[in-house]
């Protein structure tokens, strides 16, 4: 990688800010106006130096984006599930970028009817999305919704299945769901803050009439909370939820009576949070009231459910198993629970308690239930991978206990999963607290320290990090790495106090369990620090800013996507989406206290003097949960600071926002060109083709 190639300089315009008496300067604070061409023309010079630097590698690059193509089975179909007489699917056909939507009518040997195909719909457009799709009463009337920013922001349409035709009616500037009412010509859809795009009110749009006379029927006038509407699986409730990062609000009204009014099922109470259903004449409750990993209560629909008197236990709280899930049937019902850092289902039956768990059989996994929209089955849906076996999709029954592979994710090539091994290990935290670790690798690697590491991590909202299989890992565990995930507070692996322990004024934990993983994967020679690659996004992404301010010596090769960066000034702007419904996971740094906490580990404001290891930092200029000023601002001013020689690269979608591009391929070719980028800077003796 040719050194002599040098990056932009970014202009510095002076910018002082001050909170509760101190001040910071911020040079970079000019790159917040995206309608500035100084902004834009900055980007592009950060985009061409970081391909002039690359472009010796090339070559190398459309390698690994046809090797990891290659393994994708490009003409594809997803298992169909049955909806109301419909079995419902989504297809690819080979060189497509974009999904077809698929139904047949009762048989699967029927006719296929396509609902959209979305290769077509995306025609001309540099970013395409379809959101919710939602099917009316008469199962051929649907609303469909399209984003062709990136940016969150869709417009919903309307199309006759049966004969094609698409009506006159429009729905912009939404949120992207929309929900049918019994009637079939009453859809209630929401729309979002214009500044902030947080979602905050639902409407009323009667299918023939004007967007401008839609009814606002529930407005969310609390900045920290977000509202979404849907229609229960029983179908006979319309139901909008509203939350905040630990407290949530259910209203309901019957879904024949689309004019009424919605009411609350229980008015919101402070870090009360509860998840509602409805079955056989009572509404079932997951619910954190007076337990820490939530229970199942239920309540009869008839009677008053703002009153938790009228409340009965079903399933209790256990201080050491997370209720993350609730699934209803006719004669079962079907729980997902966490414990020891796995999901396990559990499967009840109504008429006398029996239960029984399914029986995963792997050290380290993810299991989930899927889709199950039909209350009388006794099948259920459900969906399992490991580190080391693909997606794959069952048919459970649950009352014989037998089940049938419906599908496993086909990689093509000379992948076999027995090549492989993976691992649950445990590292130590500063606290003394056991941090878990997932690592897979090919069989025979050595450890002795000189094998090359990939380690991810997340550590926030309460988002368990679970395994996945990925095909396009192979490309790095074929050339030697070992790829692991840290299981490190701030998500719920571990349940909800594994949450609690790394947020708010705790969140130095997230950090400090990354990094004892970190060092305990160098202590048993899993690999060393000169080549070591770390990566995170998003919220994962400050966790990379953090890690890499505080311990900049243990790692080779920081990769930080779309990362939240400029912590304290992003919380103290009510302007920037997500901003006032976060106070709860970050604190407010309006209150002092928290204003500290924040800076203290604040990835921007903590740049110092230093010698920094090499560094990618992927951003969208559309991205409207973390700004793509955030992380430009980052890069110049760790340019400014940094003593070493390695490289610190910015690089931005200019036409993609938070997710990245759209395309299935499209996103291969992101992936390609950050593991071109590995192999180039950690282990340029692996720059070769593989035996495929």
């Amino acid at each position: 990688m040719n050194k002599n190639i040098q990056p932009p300089v970014a202009l510095q315009e002076p910018k002082v800010l001050e909170m509760h008496g101190d001040k910071r300067n911020d040079p970079y604070y000019w790159m917040r106006d995206r309608e500035n061409q100084n902004v834009i023309d900055y980007l592009n010079a950060e985009n061409k130096y970081l391909d002039d630097v690359m472009s010796e590698h090339k070559s190398f690059e459309e390698e690994l984006f046809e090797e990891i193509k290659g393994r994708i089975q490009e003409k594809d179909e997803s298992v169909p599930y049955k909806s109301r007489g419909y079995f419902y699917y989504v297809r690819y056909e080979e060189g497509g970028e974009y999904p077809i939507y698929c139904r047949k009518k009762e048989s699967l040997e029927a006719e296929e009817q396509v609902i959209i195909d979305a290769n077509i719909e995306a025609k001309d457009k540099k970013y395409y999305k379809v959101g919710g799709l939602s099917i009316g009463e008469d199962t051929n009337m649907m609303a469909y919704a399209e984003d062709i920013v990136g940016r969150r922001i869709y417009t919903v349409r309307f199309k006759n299945i049966a004969t094609g035709e698409i009506l006159t009616d429009i729905l912009t500037d939404t949120s992207g769901d929309a929900v049918w009412a019994a009637d079939g010509k009453t859809v209630f859809y929401t729309t979002q803050d214009a500044e902030t795009l947080r979602p905050d009110k639902v409407w009323r749009h009667t299918l023939g009439t004007d967007q401008k006379d839609d009814v606002l029927v529930y407005e969310e006038t609390d900045e920290t909370y977000w509202i979404g509407v849907r229609r229960s699986k029983s179908r006979k409730y319309l139901v909008i939820d509203a939350g905040s990062t630990l407290t949530t609000e259910t209203r309901i009204l019957l879904a024949d009576n689309p004019t009424g009014e919605f009411v609350p099922f229980i008015p919101r109470e402070k870090e009360h949070e509860y998840s509602v259903s409805h079955f056989d004449g009572y509404f079932y409750v997951v619910t954190n009231w007076e337990a820490k990993n939530f229970r199942l209560m239920r309540v009869a629909e008839t009677a008053d459910t703002t009153n938790k008197a009228n409340w009965e236990e079903v399933i209790a709280h256990r201080p050491n198993v997370l209720l993350e899930g609730l699934d209803i049937f006719k004669k079962y019902y079907v729980l997902e629970e966490r414990s020891n850092g796995l999901v396990h289902i559990r499967i009840i039956k109504w008429e006398d308690g029996s239960e029984h768990y399914l029986d995963f059989g792997e050290e380290t996994y993810s299991a989930w239930t899927g889709t199950n929209p039909d209350f009388d089955s006794e099948i259920l849906r459900y969906g399992y991978n490991s580190l080391t076996t693909p997606y794959s999709e069952y048919d459970y029954s649950m009352t014989d206990r037998s089940k049938v592979l419906l599908k496993q994710q086909k990689v093509l090539g000379k992948f076999d999963s027995n090549d492989y091994e993976a691992k649950r290990l445990y590292a130590t935290a500063k606290d003394g607290v056991k941090v878990p670790i997932s690592v897979v690798y090919k069989k025979g690697l050595e450890l002795d320290g000189n094998a090359p590491m990939y380690m991810t991590g997340y550590g926030s909202y309460g988002i368990s990090y679970d395994v996945a299989f990925s095909p396009s890992r192979i490309s790095l565990m074929e050339r030697g790495f070992a790829f692991a995930i840290a299981h490190i507070r701030g998500g719920e692996d571990l349940g909800r106090a594994w949450y609690e322990d790394g947020k708010m004024l705790k969140k130095q934990n997230t950090f400090d369990d990354f990094i004892a993983c970190s060092e305990f994967l160098i202590e048993q020679k899993y690999t060393s620090s000169e080549k070591f690659v770390i990566n995170g996004g998003s919220a994962g992404g400050l966790l990379m800013g953090a890690v890499m301010n505080a311990r900049p010596d243990l790692y080779k090769y920081i990769i930080a996507d779309v990362p939240f960066v400029d912590v304290v000034t992003t919380m103290l702007d009510d302007t920037i989406p997500l901003t006032t419904g976060e106070y709860d996971e970050w604190g407010n740094p309006n209150e002092k206290e928290y204003y500290d906490y924040m800076l203290s580990y604040s990835p921007y404001d903590q740049v110092k003097e230093g010698a920094y290891p090499h560094l990618l930092v992927t951003s969208g200029l559309h991205d409207s949960q973390v700004q793509y000023w955030e992380p430009t601002k980052w890069v110049a001013k760790l340019r400014q600071e940094n003593t070493s020689n390695n490289f610190i690269f910015l690089k931005t979608n200019m036409e993609a926002g938070h997710s990245g591009a759209s395309g299935r391929f499209q996103r291969f070719k992101e992936v390609a060109f950050e593991y071109a980028s590995i192999f180039a800077i950690v282990t340029p003796d692996k720059m070769h083709k593989i035996d495929r």
